[in-house]
């Protein structure tokens, strides 16, 4: 499979996720103890893992443990990063938190070139540099009293990204030819169920928090649930193949984090205009225009990187 194809289908399955999410949190959730929904999603994705592993198949014999013990740490790394991921759900809507979260190829750029030994090109440089100024715009555009949350919320993404980068380096670091690709998410997933079950034992506030509103929401929580696992399954198959393939982290990054913005703005306006419970976004004309050359900036900086 082509790696650009890989990164389309990456990046809808996420951006579709982050709607699901913000949903979530806001809607269930009411804006508090967003991360507790971590307490759904530590048996089942340990239980999809090893049904990967056991399909890819493995033969232990052939492969150093430290090599399982990556993958599994890469997700228990992943699923850390959550906890900021839904931090800044509850501070900032998904089409802000799109704009922020393009600042990862910055972090995918540094970890490739010091793990991989991975070139950082004059293009890459300047269409970074031009991304790097959408955040600020979209921080600047708020008005005063609610820029000190945005810009926290900003800090909460680059937090995430910045994990998630590392991982996903490390994944692509210890990725052998001897061992399935299904198998190294198989561990992957793995991990962040054991790293999502080590989270909510050491926050059982948050535990208290996931029951009280399964309690008070009924079976009906669950749909949005499965929905949101299942499209970071799809992000989680299509991004690491895409990370694989593909000749550089830092492109890929670049790609699938600069285009998530452009995907995330039109899914909101349409969402909105459809499903307004489910979309939620501002559709004053202001909000619209910094938004929209916010993503012209992200598309100038796709040209180049990609120049």
């Amino acid at each position: 499979m082509d790696w650009l194809l890989c990164i389309a289908i990456a990046v809808l399955a996420n951006s579709a996720g982050i709607f699901v999410d913000n949903y979530i949190s806001d809607y269930y959730f009411k804006g508090r103890g967003a991360a507790s929904q971590k307490t759904f999603f530590r048996l089942i994705y340990i239980i999809t893992g090893i049904i990967c592993v056991i399909a890819g198949g493995v033969n232990f014999g052939s492969i150093p443990p430290y090599i399982y013990l990556i993958f599994i740490l890469s997700g228990i790394g992943a699923a850390t990063a959550g906890i900021f991921y839904y931090k800044a759900l509850e501070l900032t809507d998904s089409t802000d938190f799109g704009i922020f979260a393009q600042l990862s190829p910055i972090f995918y750029l540094l970890f490739g070139w010091l793990f991989l030994n991975q070139t950082i090109d004059i293009y890459q440089l300047i269409a970074f540099s031009i991304i790097i100024i959408a955040p600020f715009l979209i921080i600047m555009a708020a008005k005063k009293r609610s820029r000190g949350l945005r810009i926290k919320a900003a800090l909460y993404v680059i937090l995430n990204v910045s994990i998630v980068a590392f991982c996903s380096i490390f994944f692509v670091k210890y990725h052998t030819s001897e061992l399935n690709f299904v198998t190294e998410i198989g561990f992957l997933l793995v991990g962040k169920g054991i790293g999502n079950a080590i989270i909510i034992l050491l926050n059982p506030k948050w535990k208290k928090r996931y029951k009280f509103v399964l309690k008070s929401s009924g079976k009906r929580i669950y749909y949005p649930f499965i929905g949101t696992f299942t499209l970071s399954i799809i992000n989680e198959f299509a991004k690491n193949l895409a990370f694989v393939l593909a000749p550089s982290v830092a492109l890929v990054s670049a790609i699938n984090d600069s285009a998530r913005p452009i995907v995330i703005f039109f899914m909101g306006l349409l969402f909105t205009l459809l499903w307004p419970k489910f979309g939620r976004e501002k559709l004053k004309k202001r909000t619209i225009l910094v938004h929209l050359v916010a993503t012209i900036l992200v598309v100038l900086g796709i040209y180049l990187i990609k120049s």
